[in-house]
């Protein structure tokens, strides 16, 4: 089954700071499987960090995903594991831009 990740810029970019070290977003399951792992790791890192995901995010579902590494960054890969073992990857993606992040089918 092939998904896809979707990024929604929020309304007001300008409320968010150009460089932030805690960031916030709603991570968005639009697809059949649920999200089991979900993992960020800023572009300069070889490795993923800490699974995000404490409960399973069912399809339908969204809940708010906070990357509090203190580091100073804007730009992470993005790697979504689902229930039936299927995953997506994502690079380079801008999150201090991000007001959401959309998985869908």
């Amino acid at each position: 089954m092939l998904r896809h990740l979707v990024v929604a810029l929020p309304l007001v970019l300008a409320a968010l700071p150009a460089m932030a070290e805690d960031l916030a977003f709603d991570l968005v399951n639009k697809t059949s499987s649920a999200v089991t792992e979900f993992y960020t790791s800023p572009v300069e890192t070889d490795d993923w960090e800490e699974n995000m995901v404490s409960d399973p995010i069912g399809p339908g579902e969204q809940a708010t995903a906070t990357i509090a590494d203190g580091r100073s960054v804007c730009e992470y890969d993005i790697r979504a594991v689902f229930a039936d073992d299927d995953t997506v990857e994502e690079k380079n993606v801008n999150l201090c831009e991000l007001g959401s992040y959309t998985l869908h089918e």
